[in-house]
């Protein structure tokens, strides 16, 4: 499967422990949002998840399931799983005890072509994520260190700092998107503004939920807005780079040109000195042969 995910802008997170309804769902497609991911951390049931699903089954858009364990793993009706790893916790069942623990139960059953792994750095210490996997507060080196180490080392094709909640630091996440190589970077937390969407959007695929619960479908709204203002900018940015990469082609062009018209023109100077060579040569040559035949014709005229 291709990885479309990585073209994505905007995804719209649903909690499946929250109330949300049909009308909303079809204002969130309505949206353009690139995809939908189910996530929470509390109160998580097959049950629920897969009452979301049903919410979402006939509309035509990429759904995500980020389960909060084995027991709500759902593999029918989304088309990927993007499987968290806590990259700041000391607790290895967040690392990979939850992993082994799913895959020991459901190691017949699981479509590998859909999983994706994800490397979570979660970094509001308020949030029932960070509570409930002892995630440790790091320093914005420490976050790099770690995003490094998960792209780097452990080949986690996606990066995913955490605010849950709360607007985070975009110098944060300015520094990891500078050091990341391959791995896709995705941002989370507290989006409630356009001017915020637009912000995180220049440097991650932006994950926006509490906002629909808590702001309406005005304030979603906005953060697509956001979103948008963002890749009108980056796609504005990107002609001008591209304007100034044609100039300096079309000059590199220019100086070519210059060069090889200054270099034929000595290659023909250097022709005509050749040529002129040749005739003085030529023409001492037809001197020298003169003189010998006035020679031989006045040795005749004496002789007689």
């Amino acid at each position: 499967m291709t990885e479309e995910w990585r073209k994505w802008k905007h995804i719209t997170k649903i909690d499946p422990d929250k109330k949300i309804t049909a009308r909303i769902v079809d204002k969130i497609i309505e949206s353009k949002t690139d995809a939908i991911m189910v996530s929470g951390t509390l109160g998580i049931s097959k049950e629920k998840v897969t009452s979301v699903l049903k919410l979402l089954k006939d509309y035509d858009i990429p759904k995500v399931l980020e389960p909060a364990g084995p027991h709500g793993m759902v593999y029918k009706g989304y088309d990927w799983l993007f499987v968290p790893s806590v990259f700041n916790t000391d607790s290895s069942v967040w690392v990979n005890g939850m992993h082994k623990a799913w895959i020991r139960e459901h190691k017949d059953i699981i479509n590998w072509d859909i999983v994706v792994p994800e490397a979570l750095i979660i970094l509001n210490p308020k949030c029932s994520a960070a509570k409930v996997t002892r995630a440790k507060i790091i320093t914005k080196d420490e976050v790099v260190a770690a995003a490094i180490t998960a792209e780097r080392f452990f080949k986690f094709p996606v990066v995913y700092i955490e605010y849950s909640g709360k607007y985070g630091d975009p110098e944060i996440v300015e520094a990891v998107k500078n050091n990341l190589k391959t791995a896709h970077l995705i941002y989370g937390g507290g989006i409630r503004t356009q001017q915020q969407a637009a912000k995180m959007s220049q440097f991650a695929t932006i994950v926006v939920g509490n906002t629909i619960y808590e702001g309406g479908l005005t304030t979603f709204l906005d953060t697509m807005r956001g979103t948008l203002a963002a890749q009108s900018k980056s796609i504005n940015e990107r002609m001008n780079e591209l304007k100034v990469m044609k100039k300096k082609e079309e000059d590199r062009k220019g100086r070519l040109q210059k060069y090889k018209e200054k270099r034929s023109e000595k290659k023909a100077e250097k022709e005509a000195k050749r040529a002129e060579r040749k005739i003085k040569k030529a023409k001492k040559k037809i001197e020298k042969e003169e003189k010998k035949i006035k020679r031989t014709r006045l040795k005749r005229t004496i002789k007689k």
